[in-house]
C-alpha cells in the first residue's frame, strides 16, 4: 500500500539549510520515492503556515520507514533539524476506500 512522508517546517538559517536537497535527493531516488510537493510558498488554510511543504510518495510503508531509518541520511537530516524550526513530519498511508 502506497506510503506518504508530509514534512511542513520553517527554516530558520537558509545558509545552513542549502546542503539539505543536494543531500536528499539521491536518497529520495535510492528509495523510489516520487517527489509530490515540494514548496516553499504555500497558503495557510487552516492553522500556521510553514516556510517549507515537502511530500514524498513510496511504494509502501516499509519502503518510506527504510528512507527516514537509512544511515546514509542521518548527516543529511542533521542539515535539515540543524537549520529549521517548528518541523512536522509525519507517515500517512494511502487511503482504501472500505465498501461501496
Amino acid at each position: 500500500m502506497t506510503a506518504y512522508i508530509v514534512a511542513m517546517y520553517d527554516i530558520a538559517d537558509a545558509k545552513a539549510y542549502e546542503g539539505y536537497v543536494p543531500g536528499v535527493g539521491p536518497l529520495i531516488r535510492k528509495h523510489g520515492a516520487e517527489v509530490l510537493v515540494a514548496d516553499y510558498g504555500t497558503q495557510a488554510l487552516e492553522g500556521k503556515k510553514r516556510g517549507a511543504c515537502v511530500v514524498l510518495k513510496f511504494e509502501s510503508e516499509a519502503a518510506a520507514l527504510a528512507w527516514y531509518n537509512d544511515p546514509d541520511y542521518e548527516p543529511v537530516k542533521k542539515v535539515r533539524v540543524g537549520s529549521c524550526a517548528n518541523t512536522s513530519l509525519v507517515l500517512a498511508k494511502e487511503f482504501v476506500r472500505r465498501g461501496t
